[in-house]
């Protein structure tokens, strides 16, 4: 049975000692009820390498561990790639953050476009992201990642493409002439899906991204969900380029 997984954002050496969070401390203790010498695994989220962790105490108010040994691994795509996501709603984004963890992306930037949820600002914009945060994270520790994807702050979609960058930009549009499939991505070349939130970009903001030099793609003959398009077209660049199907190696 596989270990619990935590992330722990804090350099981690052999015979660290550790005292979790509070948040931490609940989800192994109450939720995962892990008890006194048991192991769990810790990553950092910077570094490709976990910490295997014995917990020495566990209660309602404290929990502490002992870093045992560090190990090496390699489960991070080769590919870069971002998944600019025009917002939208509730779970649908949620969704959209959670599988784009488990497939790679090593970053996400929420867009705001004509048909997206409304600009948040202020304290509601803060707990938003602390939110969004939060699933990228619980999805890194179910996955098995160990670096964590980037979360950007929310841009207006024309500041986003008005950005110079070296990136090869790709927006997915149902009525593009080039398939996505013709595309031969390699790691040499950082990737940008742009998709649209519920009913697509408007005909105005697609001539925006022509006129920077986005590439329009399509996905095939059905018009995918904005929760679907980004992930099937990750899954594909993955396959196609990436690291699924690709067998865990240990680093020498």
């Amino acid at each position: 049975m596989a270990l619990p997984r935590l992330y722990l954002p804090v350099p981690l050496r052999p015979g660290q000692r550790l005292s979790l969070p509070d948040a931490q401390r609940h989800h192994l203790v109450t939720v995962l009820r892990v008890r006194a010498g048991q192991q769990v695994v810790l990553f950092d989220g910077e570094t490709d390498q976990e910490a295997v962790a014995t917990l020495q105490q566990a209660d309602r108010r404290r929990a502490e561990l002992t870093v045992e040994r560090l190990v090496a691994v390699r489960r991070e795509s080769p590919l870069t790639v971002t998944v600019a996501q025009a917002v939208s709603s509730g779970e649908r984004m949620d969704f959209t953050l959670q599988k784009g963890v488990e497939l790679g992306a090593a970053a996400f930037q929420p867009l705001y476009s004509e048909r997206s949820q409304r600009p948040l600002r202020g304290e509601r914009l803060a707990r938003r992201l602390r939110h969004w945060q939060g699933v990228i994270v619980h999805a890194c520790e179910q996955s098995g990642r160990t670096r964590l994807p980037r979360l950007l702050s929310p841009r207006p979609l024309a500041e986003f493409l008005a950005e110079p960058g070296d990136d090869l930009r790709l927006l997915l549009d149902p009525t593009a002439s080039q398939p996505l499939t013709a595309l031969r991505p390699t790691p040499a070349r950082a990737i940008t899906l742009i998709v649209g939130a519920e009913g697509g970009f408007s005909a105005a903001e697609l001539a925006l991204a022509e006129r920077h030099g986005v590439s329009r793609r399509r996905l095939g003959p059905r018009i995918l969900r904005t929760e679907t398009a980004g992930l099937v077209a990750l899954g594909w660049l993955q396959a196609s380029g990436g690291d699924l199907g690709a067998v865990e190696t240990t680093p020498p």
